[in-house]
């Protein structure tokens, strides 16, 4: 048994946000539990093609969007987005307020992983 506070680990820039991992392959658990922020007003493109992802909002609102557009979540808090498919999506934070979510990845990420974003594509890990 342990416990493990933000307070005590360094976050993670992934791109539009930080990422602070408190559970990793290291851990030996299975998963990925982080605390991730979502920098008001940013829009990502992300795909995770080696990890599926649950995201639940505890703070902020904004919007995932499928790669085609077809599909369109509000993302508010309370709720959760699942990314089972290994989607391409847009995740859009308001831009009034950072977005904050618990997220959980399987399989488990090393914890230094980061997004390279840009206009070509969807970064991915």
């Amino acid at each position: 048994m342990f416990l493990r506070d933000t307070s005590n680990i360094e976050a993670v820039n992934w791109g539009n946000g930080t990422s602070v991992r408190l559970l990793t392959k290291a851990d030996n658990m299975g998963f990925t539990v982080c605390h991730t922020v979502v920098n008001r007003g940013t829009e990502s493109k992300l795909q995770y093609r080696r990890h599926l992802e649950a995201c639940y909002c505890i703070k902020g609102q904004g919007k995932v969007v499928s790669a085609d557009g077809q599909t369109v979540l509000e993302v508010l808090p309370g709720s959760l987005y699942v990314l089972d498919q290994h989607d391409a999506h847009h995740l859009i934070a308001d831009p009034e307020e950072d977005l904050h979510l618990v997220s959980v990845f399987n399989p488990p990420l090393d914890g230094t992983e980061h997004h390279q974003l840009d206009a070509a594509g969807y970064s991915q890990y």
